[in-house]
């Protein structure tokens, strides 16, 4: 027979210690919102949802979460951070419906002595009649050991001398906090193997901190000692460095561990994009299983690898968050990622055409930092109607000059049937100077009629990111004859220009019937 896995409880502390994150304070219905998607949706064992005594505010965000815990059925999975106060905490928490209080105790002589001013005697006692007024009202007792971590480093015969006098009290389970995040994983193995060895029948949770950015790993630690809850917040929220991740603890816990949660990884996305737009607090896109850049291929060499196997993934596989992999356009791009790109877009090129857009990504990628997807059909659009014909209008080179208080000034060079024309002019805009120059060329040196411009419209693709691809399409018209035409590229000017002489070049040739023309 195999071995029996490890299950592991995970309580999400988002909207009570995450809270104490600089700048963040959630609105009741926001808490609401969070804890119904954490409970239902994400599947998380417990939430700790507020701290008692705070304000009006906060006493009515815990009982719209009591009220639909309690309509679900689930009312014990809802948590209340409360203090030895002489019965206060507790019956703040009483009065919200809820039925769990999370006491918080001092896990250090430091603490204990410099800031309650107790004696350990005097403080157990406290503590013991705070326990017992609390399950009279009916309700479950957890107990935080605040600053644990330094107690087991600093005084660990008042950390024992406690767990000696509550172990027995009726208290559910002990909450071991690293409060300062100082410990690194072999810490937290001797020290809660102490612990457990001591006290064996006792449901130890562990509280990391991030200061270190080591709470990932001291949690798993925990977990390889034998606790049995871990303590997260969505997307690591938490006073100062934070907490210990929510989808990190999870990927970790399964994938290194192989422990079991009651967690649906398929929602981590969404709770992590739900917390990110309430609190503010914006996720690193480089954050693991939530991040936006974690599962894009930027070299071309790994798509490649992709087609053949799968040889640059690992369990990390977005399908099972709810995501997909994607791979990154841009001058890094090999053929494998257009290739890729294309297919999700159900666009089949033939080799030349994938080697053209390739070509045409390149080039953009030396102008802007990030081609996307949504890009992409502006980009095939662009280089499949273009140059279909033979360029006999080129432009060589221009420079357009621009400054507060003064009209725009272009100067361009153009090569039209081999031979070069010059010209200056200036006009309301970049673009209206550019082609004021282009029609001094066509009137005073070749004696032609330049084409009216009939319409100017622009458009990029979804995201409305001020680095996105502008596309240009631009009417014009010559009496009966109308073309329509557009460019495309990093800037506005420069795609308006190249649809510019993408008509000229039509109206040179003179190739396709006077009627509207697509190009």
């Amino acid at each position: 027979m195999g071995e029996e896995k490890v299950v592991v409880e995970i309580m999400d502390s988002t909207l009570r210690d995450g809270e104490q994150t600089s700048g963040v304070s959630f609105l009741p219905h926001e808490k609401l919102v969070i804890a119904r998607k954490l409970l239902s949706d994400v599947n998380v064992d417990r939430v700790e949802v507020a701290s008692a005594r705070v304000s009006a505010g906060e006493k009515d965000a815990v009982k719209m979460i009591c009220r639909y815990a309690a309509s679900r059925g689930i009312l014990e999975r809802v948590e209340v951070l409360g203090f030895v106060d002489g019965h206060q905490s507790v019956d703040w928490i009483h009065e919200c419906g809820c039925k769990v209080v999370n006491l918080l105790a001092k896990g250090s002589l430091k603490h204990c002595t410099q800031q309650l001013h107790k004696t350990a005697d005097e403080h157990v006692a406290d503590i013991l009649e705070e326990v017992e007024y609390a399950r009279s009202q009916g309700m479950t007792v957890n107990l935080y050991l605040e600053d644990w971590s330094s107690g087991m480093q600093d005084s660990p015969e008042y950390v024992y001398y406690m767990m000696d006098h509550l172990a027995n009290a009726g208290i559910r389970r002990f909450l071991l906090p690293d409060t300062l995040g100082i410990l690194h994983p072999l810490q937290c193995v001797e020290f809660l193997r102490k612990m457990i060895k001591r006290y064996p029948d006792t449901h130890f949770d562990f509280h990391a901190h991030n200061d270190y950015d080591l709470a990932v790993s001291n949690s798993l630690a925990a977990v390889l000692c034998g606790v049995k809850g871990i303590h997260v917040t969505v997307n690591g929220l938490g006073e100062r460095c934070g907490n210990a991740p929510l989808a990190s603890v999870q990927v970790i816990l399964k994938d290194m561990y192989h422990a079991v949660t009651n967690i649906h990884e398929d929602r981590l996305n969404e709770i992590s994009h739900l917390v990110e737009g309430y609190s503010g607090i914006p996720v690193a896109p480089n954050t693991p299983v939530v991040g936006d850049y974690v599962f894009t291929q930027v070299a071309g060499v790994h798509a490649d690898g992709d087609n053949k196997d799968n040889l640059y993934c690992n369990r990390l596989l977005p399908e099972r968050f709810g995501r997909h992999r994607e791979y990154a356009l841009g001058k890094n791009s090999g053929k494998a990622n257009i290739v890729k790109n294309l297919e999700d877009l159900g666009l089949e090129l033939t080799s030349e055409q994938t080697k053209a857009v390739t070509k045409r990504i390149t080039e953009l990628g030396d102008k802007k930092e990030l081609v996307t997807q949504e890009d992409l059909p502006y980009i095939v659009n662009d280089v499949l109607k273009h140059n279909i014909l033979e360029d006999k209008v080129k432009l060589v080179s221009y420079m357009v000059l621009t400054s507060y208080g003064l009209k725009p000034l272009a100067s361009i060079k153009v090569n039209i049937r081999g031979v070069e024309y010059e010209a200056d002019s200036t006009g309301d805009g970049q673009y209206d100077a550019f082609v004021k120059a282009l029609r001094k060329i066509y009137r005073e040196k070749l004696n032609k009629e330049f084409p009216l411009l009939d319409n100017y419209a622009v458009s990029i693709p979804p995201g409305g990111r001020t680095d996105a691809l502008v596309q240009t399409i631009i009417t014009w018209r010559d009496g009966n004859r109308i073309w329509r035409t557009r460019g495309l590229d990093a800037d506005q000017t420069e795609a308006a220009i190249k649809a510019t002489f993408k008509m000229l070049n039509q109206v040179e040739n003179d190739s396709l019937p006077p009627n509207l023309r697509n190009v």
